[in-house]
């Protein structure tokens, strides 16, 4: 599962580059991503995660466990 932010879903994008002459080829655009390792404090252990950077705000606001929880949920993430 590559360039797939596993809190939010966010993933690549594809669009067009239009040069000055109105010439349009295809481009995609590439989420924020970064891997990332964070303490689980129910489990006691480190999980390491590839989020994006309104994923790492989601953990911040609603704790790891829920974002967790609500990613599993939806889909994005299986068992970690």
């Amino acid at each position: 599962m590559s360039r797939v932010c596993q809190i939010t879903g966010k993933s690549v994008m594809v669009g067009n580059n239009v040069s000055h002459s109105k010439r349009r080829t295809k481009r995609t655009f590439a989420p924020n991503l970064m891997t990332k390792k964070f303490w689980l404090e129910e489990e006691n252990r480190w999980v390491s995660l590839k989020v994006s950077a309104a994923g790492m705000r989601i953990i911040s606001k609603k704790g790891l466990k829920q974002a967790l929880d609500d990613a599993r949920e939806k889909g994005y993430v299986k068992t970690i």
